[in-house]
């Protein structure tokens, strides 16, 4: 899928042709989380380039997984996720690209690391520059509340280099923190007072317009340099196989700076799955980057904004955000829109998307890749992506719904997926006895498959490693066209709403899990093509009735 999205972007230069772009899988077997993508990542380049890649420039955004929170980015990437603004549209990959523009001409050969599902925006004096070029780590470092500490990496930094004054400033980190509690920001004097953040706040007494101005800094995207590069490259052959999932953040980043110690190689409350190896390779990493230098360049006027949730996903692109004011994102975005359609709130987004007279799109709610017929109302804070919709028909508000494209027996079939934007898509238990604690629209899961008439049993799960959740579990039903899966998803959805029977049997039933087992990329993106050509065609058309 990326490989393909990628080459068609190149074909159609929407990307600079002047790099060379690789996809990179993590190797089968277990996984191994960020850091350890980042080190296979090396591998291969080895593999490609020989001793060559020591000399290179790098950009190294991590996919993001099977994107649990934010569905309609689990078939294609999170990397690929459309944003409303450009003509043609804007995806995040480009936008990462813009963003980054000019770091390469002042960036010693290195790699720079960053997300696929988050944005940083900043303004620094005309005259002043951002330089990756000292040897170690260097990281950006942004002004946040101390709640948004708590999910982020956090820099205790230098008080000797460290001024808080200006737009731009180059330091150094005494001491990493990996989503510590504000309690442990204090204790370590991580919290500043924003507007002189050279004043590092004791753990006294504090007045509550104190409070307002505290701030503490947090990570985004980082930079090591080709001799750092190699040696973490040395440690990954001499491991052999990688049996745990290393954080390139958390368990990279924390080895460095005077203050760093050991006492995080054994905290284990923030990893999501324990495995025995773990400790033992923070620790052989501990010692490999222990006294290393993490230099931080501190953007006093920027801005970290993560787009990996469905709320978040609706709060940046349909709420007045600060977002949406400084990328100027757009209600309608290269779509076809006819003034003939009954509503469209401004609050809601269109993201090349056709959408037929009559039809009625609630606020709060985002349209990407999909055709609206003219008897569909969408009510508010809901998300439709990759679907064709030609019935009449009401969908609720709060309503996650993507269609997916699947390959089964050499012939494509379709499914669609529906949740609340509220439901839990990471929530899993262990045994059937517990899955009435799953909740799909504020349902128990256990009600909903006595009303679409599915059986309990070992079969209803497509997978017990992952657990037994909504990911998982097998209740979406394969249609022969695209329209009909949507259908039928409405109708479940009707059914758990109206508390009335509506029978599944005699469908093939998948999970979420499975439907991107089955994917089939070429049909998706030839759906999403099709659009795109209709709109280019649409624009023709209007240019010449001018």
């Amino acid at each position: 899928a990326y490989r393909q999205q990628l080459a068609e972007k190149l074909s159609r230069k929407e990307l600079p042709l002047g790099a060379r772009y690789h996809v990179f899988v993590d190797p089968p077997g277990p996984k191994i989380g960020n850091g350890g993508s980042t080190l296979h990542v090396l591998r291969c380049l080895e593999d490609l380039y020989g001793d060559k890649w020591t000399s290179f420039i790098m950009l190294l955004i991590h996919s993001g997984g099977y994107s649990r929170r934010l569905p309609n980015a689990s078939a294609l990437g999170k990397i690929f996720t459309a944003l409303p603004f450009g003509d043609p549209i804007y995806q995040m990959l480009e936008l990462k690209l813009a963003m980054y523009i000019d770091f390469p001409s002042h960036m010693k050969p290195g790699i720079l690391i960053t997300c696929s599902d988050d944005i940083e925006l900043y303004s620094i004096g005309v005259e002043e520059t951002i330089t990756f070029d000292k040897p170690g780590f260097t990281a950006l470092a942004h002004p946040s509340d101390l709640a948004v500490g708590t999910t982020h990496g956090v820099f205790v930094l230098d008080p000797s280099s460290f001024s808080g004054k200006g737009e731009l400033e180059y330091t150094s980190c005494h001491h990493f923190l990996h989503k510590p509690d504000i309690e442990t920001m204090r204790q370590c004097g991580a919290v500043c007072v924003r507007g002189n953040c050279s004043q590092l706040s004791s753990s006294g007494d504090h007045s509550d317009s104190e409070m307002d101005s505290e701030c503490v800094y947090t990570d985004s995207i980082f930079y090591m340099d080709h001799s750092i590069a190699k040696q973490l490259l040395t440690f990954y052959k001499q491991m052999g196989t990688l049996c745990c999932e290393i954080d390139a953040y958390g368990d990279f980043l924390q080895a460095l700076g005077p203050g760093a110690t050991q006492d995080y190689t054994k905290n284990t409350s923030n990893v999501t799955k324990e495995e025995s190896q773990l400790v033992e390779v923070r620790q052989k990493l501990y010692s490999l980057l222990k006294g290393t230098t993490l230099n931080v360049i501190v953007l006093n006027n920027s801005k970290f904004y993560h787009i990996g949730t469905m709320q978040e996903y609706l709060f940046h692109f349909t709420s007045d955000s600060k977002l949406k004011f400084e990328l100027d994102l757009l209600a309608v975005a290269f779509s076809i829109f006819s003034d003939k359609a009954e509503t469209l709130d401004q609050s809601a987004s269109i993201i090349q998307s056709i959408l037929e007279p009559g039809c009625f799109i609630g606020p709060g709610s985002v349209i990407e890749y999909s055709r609206i017929g003219p008897e569909v109302s969408v009510g508010k804070n809901s998300i439709i992506s990759g679907s064709y919709i030609n019935l009449k028909v009401d969908i609720p508000s709060n309503c996650f719904l993507s269609s997916l494209s699947i390959k089964i027996n050499d012939q494509v079939k379709y499914v669609s997926m529906m949740f609340s934007v509220e439901d839990d898509l990471k929530k899993s238990v262990k045994l059937l006895s517990d899955i009435h604690s799953l909740q799909f629209f504020g349902v128990s899961l256990l009600v909903c498959l006595d009303l679409w008439g599915v059986k309990i049993s070992d079969l209803l799960f497509s997978s017990e490693n992952t657990g037994l959740g909504l990911w998982t579990a097998r209740i979406f039903p394969v249609c022969s066209t695209l329209s009909e899966s949507v259908r039928m998803s409405l109708k479940m959805l009707n059914s758990v709403q109206h508390m009335s029977t509506f029978k599944l049997n005699g469908f093939k039933l998948l999970s979420v899990e499975e439907m991107l087992t089955y994917k089939d990329v070429d049909d998706m993106l030839k759906f999403r093509k099709q659009i795109y050509d209709e709109i280019r065609l649409q624009r023709q058309k209007e240019k010449s009735d001018l």
